[in-house]
């Protein structure tokens, strides 16, 4: 018997794993990170066995409870360390140097506690404590003295919460043992979602996302709606990132301090992150975009007459406001920065620009109550990967055009190197899946090339190519950002709708009245995420004159199949004129167990179409009867469908306001192809 995912992943990587639903069972009012709470749990409930699970879970909280600081509770725990001499507290410390006393001060973002004297040692062991702070498990003492200016407050030990070590090289055996679809969901549920909910591109889109942490100086930018978790990975994942506001940071916080010749956030953190990064109303400190453009493109920043290096990758992550049709028309997707970022020598530094406006808005069902790595294992593994570099792992299979520029070049390899990192540790892969990868680290510096070309015409003078060679055929294949095909693709079906409806108007004899499109034969390709597709632009020329149609496909079985063909039928009545009548004849297959559900469906549809002028039958014939999707008509045209009528990705049908409910071109699609032939 086949094992499940879950119980593969409990088999390879025992006790590095949890179950991620058990981090929402004991954080209650906690506002603690993730990797702090699965720091916890992996001590504890690391196992599949359910009752280990539910004494460890017990055992979290009972921690958690304890010694978990609470704002609210930060004088009963003084008072707790005062009677009881010590005590282990979980809190967040900064340490900053105290140059009058000569000694490091604490200061403890839960407790409350300033100013509290720290060895030395910890601090020297621990340098993260020095900027930003860092979650510890602390323990505690209080010692009263009648001296002048003494705190009776003593911190004897300092424990951050993260991973000690790992095996590098056993990781990537045990990568070996997952196909890759295996590998991408164990990920997708590592960072807490049901991959059932998502595709292949959107799995990508996630993932990119770890690239900061595994790819040393990376520079990414993510803007898009609210609500898509662009924030979470970076606020939450990893203690080795930090998430900041784009608007409370300066020169000196970021990169050094020339009065005390303390370095920045860049040089201690493998991550940093830009939250709220856009708003063209916010204010930059002066001279930082400056230093950042600088060390975006050379990794070092000047101190005075010194230049510092670091590795830190930045992210840049903001919401637009406006479509992203609307961008395309008239300004461009960086219209929402404010004005001193709207720079095109800083933008230039972007390796990757991730749409955010595919990525869907998180909704309760996309989590996953299946096992994922330990939050902090994965983020050692991330981090040791930053010393590797897999750039040059497309070279025995493609070739990029000599046109693509050098910092174009380098986006490209840097995303794509992330990219084989975090899905194929090992280096073993297909030629097909290095395309893949290769082709969206293309798309991704494609997206800020074209941005900063309709910015500014100097970008525009020599011509660029974002294309590769496959080296065994000698073909090219040049890559297009999504939103480029869509965009085209969905004005294209627009102006021949609306030639269509003014051909059907009456006009006056000086008005010349465009003709109505004619359907040919062609062949359609549809990407993943790809908006703004529906049966209308798909099939309605198609199908206007026909009086039979023939529907065949194998899966019409499932409550949202068999709503695709009511909205299919939908499609029919309007097109079909006044006092006409349509016969729609519906063949499909289904289990033995799927033909009782599948039929009460169907003839619900029936029913309900009792009185339109669509007249439906259907036929369910057992699954060994295996055929092919396609519409014909008896006008004379076949549609080959390569995914029947279920072309859309699920979306939360029960939001009443959602406008993919009713809009299917608000809707994303699987990837799927539509041919058209004559018979």
């Amino acid at each position: 018997m086949t094992p499940t995912l879950d119980e593969k992943i409990n088999e390879y990587f025992p006790g590095r794993v949890v179950r991620k639903d058990l981090t929402a069972l004991v954080k209650g009012n906690a506002v603690v990170p993730t990797y702090v709470l699965e720091y916890l749990l992996g001590q504890y409930c690391a196992t599949d066995d359910e009752a280990s699970i539910e004494k460890g879970v017990e055992n979290v909280r009972k921690i958690i409870n304890r010694h978990y600081v609470h704002r609210e509770e930060a004088e009963l725990v003084k008072s707790t360390i005062r009677d009881k001499g010590n005590y282990r507290i979980i809190d967040r410390i900064t340490v900053a140097l105290n140059d009058r006393r000569d000694v490091h001060e604490a200061s403890f973002t839960n407790l409350g506690l300033r100013k509290v004297v720290i060895s030395d040692d910890w601090v020297r062991k621990f340098p993260k404590l020095l900027t930003g702070g860092v979650w510890c498990l602390i323990d505690m003492a209080y010692f009263p003295s009648d001296e002048r200016d003494s705190t009776p407050w003593l911190i004897e030990k300092v424990k951050p919460i993260q991973l000690s070590n790992f095996d590098f090289g056993q990781y990537k055996q045990q990568r070996a043992g997952f196909s890759t679809e295996e590998w991408a969901d164990f990920l997708m549920q590592s960072i807490g979602f049901n991959p059932e909910h998502f595709g292949q591109r959107n799995k990508l889109l996630q993932l990119t996302r770890l690239i900061p942490f595994c790819e040393r100086n990376y520079n990414l930018i993510e803007l898009g709606p609210k609500g898509t978790g662009k924030s979470h990975i970076f606020s939450e994942f990893s203690p080795h990132g930090m998430l900041i506001s784009g608007g409370e940071v300066t020169a000196a916080k970021l990169f050094v301090n020339n009065s005390t010749g303390q370095i920045g956030l860049v040089g201690y953190w493998d991550s940093v992150a830009f939250d709220e990064f856009a708003g063209p109303d916010k204010r930059i400190p002066k001279g930082l975009v400056d230093i950042m453009k600088n060390y975006m493109a050379n990794q070092s920043f000047s101190r005075g007459r010194e230049s510092m290096g670091a590795e830190a990758s930045m992210s840049f992550i903001g919401n637009t406001k406006r479509s992203v049709a609307y961008m395309l028309k008239h300004s461009d997707l960086f219209e929402q920065l404010p004005p001193a970022y709207y720079d095109t020598a800083f933008l230039d530094r972007l390796h990757s620009y991730l749409p955010g406006w595919e990525v869907e808005i998180i909704r309760g069902e996309m989590f996953t109550q299946g096992f994922g790595f330990v939050v902090d294992y994965l983020a050692e593994v991330l981090r040791y990967m930053r010393t590797l570099d897999y750039s040059d792992a497309y070279n025995a299979y493609f070739k990029l055009d000599d046109t693509i520029t050098t910092r174009d070049k380098v986006a490209i390899q840097k995303t794509f190197s992330g990219l084989m990192k975090v899905l194929y540790p090992h280096q073993s892969c297909t030629k097909e899946e290095v395309k893949e990868l290769l082709e969206f680290a293309i798309e991704s510096r494609r997206r800020v090339k074209l941005q900063l070309m309709k910015m500014d015409e100097t970008f525009r003078e020599r011509e660029v190519r974002f294309a590769y060679q496959d080296l065994d055929t000698g073909k090219w294949a040049e890559v297009f950002t999504l939103e480029e095909v869509q965009y085209n693709l969905v004005r294209q079906m627009s102006e021949e709708e609306n030639e269509e409806s003014m051909a059907g108007e009456e006009h006056s004899a000086q008005v010349k009245v465009p003709s109505v499109p004619e359907p040919e034969v062609k062949n359609v390709v549809i990407k993943e995420n790809q908006k703004g597709v529906s049966y209308h632009r798909l099939f309605a020329v198609y199908l206007k004159g026909a009086k039979e149609i023939h529907l065949t496909d194998p899966y019409l079985r499932k409550l949202h199949q068999v709503k695709n063909l009511k909205e299919f039928c939908e499609m029919l009545y309007r097109i079909k004129p006044v006092g006409d009548e349509i016969r729609l004849k519906v063949f499909t297959n289904a289990e033995p167990g799927e033909k009782q559900e599948a039929d009460s469906y169907l003839i619900q549809v029936q029913n309900n179409l009792q009185g339109t002028g669509i007249n439906m039958d259907y036929v369910i014939e057992p699954t060994e009867a295996q055929h092919d999707r396609y519409l014909e008509t008896d006008t004379g045209w076949k549609i080959i469908l390569g995914r029947g009528l279920d072309i859309f990705q699920r979306y939360d049908y029960k939001d009443a306001f959602n406008l993919a409910n009713t809009l299917q071109e608000e809707r994303m699609c699987k990837p799927f192809e539509v041919t058209y032939v004559k018979v």
